[in-house]
């Protein structure tokens, strides 16, 4: 199982793309593709077909998922880097520019 740096309702800064420096929280991690999926970023448009829960149909427009190297952590307002330590018998995850357990 692959571990990353950022979880699931991180606040994060999104470093390349068409959403390039917009944030956001992580609502989603798919760990087999490497990818996460941020509220308001990386938005398309999908066609759906109508059924029982929407009726209608018609074109909604969601989130798709991002690649992780594309991503920083925000703290404080700054992105930073994600650091590993072990406080007493606990490991713990602090931002390398604060040097804050996160």
């Amino acid at each position: 199982m692959k571990k990353f740096k950022i979880k699931s309702g991180d606040t994060v800064k999104v470093l390349a793309g068409t959403s390039k420096g917009v944030e956001g929280k992580v609502l989603q991690i798919l760990r087999d593709t490497d990818r996460a999926i941020v509220e308001g970023v990386n938005m398309v448009t999908k066609h759906t077909k109508p059924s029982a829960q929407s009726p209608q149909g018609g074109i909604v427009k969601k989130e798709s998922s991002i690649h992780i190297s594309n991503l920083s952590l925000v703290e404080d307002g700054v992105t930073t880097r994600v650091g590993y330590r072990t406080e007493g018998d606990k490991k713990v995850r602090f931002s390398k520019k604060s040097d804050k357990a996160i």
